[in-house]
């Protein structure tokens, strides 16, 4: 009997030691289940992933085939294009070739000269400094360069930065522009104004300006004390890791990765050399970049780094400072154009599709030197940007910017049946 007992007791001690235990014990496994509380959003994920990689699959076969009916039709050499949306870089690409005689094709990292999109940037650095308090876009020219004189001393005196960054000084049409392809520098260019009588007052009247737009970098360095190179690198180029940029000719010739400019003889293009020309005048045309950089500005343009700069401290540089007027230019005759205007360094246009369609704005400019020709546009309302980069010249660029918000539209907004099993 004690021997019984003692058997049921031991089993009772076997079966509380184990109840303690199992009370303690968590499964190596559990981990797992906890951190994957929710299937269906794994499923979603997989979802947003696949529906991606779809899109994905059809931008580059789309571009594929627009780029390369350009190039067979020879309106085209080589073309760096860069699209974003949002916060996503969701193309930084090239077709075609470097060089027409060459078989090295275009990518992401080879490097084009931009030309006047140049100006863009050179609007954002102003309103930059602006949000710095080191100048202000009413600050008056002559304050800085006392040896600027434009017409009498009154007409003088009402020139401002805003007007040289909106090209409504009221300087003849591409005035000096000789002169800044001769190298001379902005600060004897500068003075030279004087010599010329003004068509307008100040701000009246839009005529598009390479020289008097340019003195907006002397501008910057009599009020901080550094030149348009270093404040360019150091506000932008730098924290934005836009690694490929240069704004001078040495740097650009011992690039490997470069596009080359042709120029057309008959049907056919002939490899030209980089020239040395506007790299005295930066702020409108000096800056050499990439497509993959290209990108990297768009997205800060657009607001993705809140940190180099704050949409609001930019937002003066996209508001239509004067209206531009006609119908003949080719932005003008875009699908919906509305009407059109010029910020600081930025022409402003306003689109609709359709009668029943909402307005929409774009932030656009184009470039050309030395048989480069580019096109950058924004499309704030819809958190999108493309800048397409092209080697010689072409008729292309008319129509690439609405040509490729189609392209765009078609894939991104339209909806895409996906298998339920994934």
């Amino acid at each position: 009997m004690s021997s019984t007992k003692l058997f049921f007791g031991a089993i009772i001690m076997v079966l509380l030691l184990f109840v303690l235990t199992a009370s303690s014990f968590k499964p190596e496994h559990s981990k797992a289940i906890i951190s994957n509380p929710n299937p269906i959003k794994t499923l979603a994920e997989k979802r947003e992933i696949k529906l991606y990689n779809i899109r994905q699959k059809a931008l580059n076969e789309a571009l594929t085939d627009y780029f390369n009916k350009a190039i067979t039709s020879g309106d085209i050499v080589g073309a760096g294009v860069s699209i974003v949306s949002g916060d996503s870089v969701i193309l930084s690409d090239g077709y075609g070739k470097r060089s027409f005689n060459s078989k090295e094709t275009v990518d992401g990292e080879t490097l084009f000269r931009l030309g006047s999109i140049s100006k863009g940037f050179t609007g954002v650095l102003a309103a930059n400094l602006n949000s710095e308090g080191k100048l202000n876009f009413d600050d008056k020219v002559a304050d800085y360069l006392p040896n600027f004189h434009f017409g009498n001393q009154q007409n003088t005196q009402k020139i401002e930065l805003a007007h040289l960054l909106s090209h409504t000084t009221g300087t003849p049409y591409h005035s000096y522009t000789d002169l800044v392809e001769a190298g001379y520098t902005m600060s004897s260019i500068s003075e030279k104004f004087n010599r010329i009588n003004p068509i307008a007052e100040p701000g009246a009247q839009y005529s598009y300006q390479n020289a008097m737009f340019s003195i907006s970098q002397e501008v910057m360095l009599k009020a901080t004390g550094k030149d348009i190179q270093t404040l360019l690198t150091d506000k932008f180029f730098k924290p934005l890791g836009m690694n490929s940029v240069s704004m001078d000719h040495k740097t650009l010739m011992n690039t490997d990765n470069i596009a080359l400019p042709h120029v057309r003889r008959g049907h056919s293009f002939k490899t030209v050399l980089p020239r040395d020309n506007y790299y005295n005048a930066i702020a409108a045309g000096g800056i050499n970049a990439n497509s993959t950089d290209m990108a990297k500005w768009m997205r800060f343009l657009l607001g993705h780094n809140p940190d180099v700069m704050s949409k609001d401290d930019m937002a003066q540089v996209f508001k239509p400072f004067v209206e531009l007027n006609g119908h003949r230019k080719y932005y003008q005759k875009w699908p919906g154009h509305v009407s059109s205007g010029y910020g600081f360094g930025w022409r402003i246009h306003t689109v609709k599709e359709n009668e029943n369609a909402p307005e929409e704005t774009i932030w656009h400019h184009g470039g050309s030197v030395n048989n480069y020709r580019n096109e950058i546009a924004l499309f704030p309302d819809s958190d999108l940007g493309i800048c397409v980069l092209i080697n010689g010249p072409s008729k292309l660029v008319k129509t690439v910017i609405p040509d490729l918000r189609s392209i765009i539209k078609s894939i991104y907004e339209q909806e895409v049946a996906i298998a339920t099993s994934i």
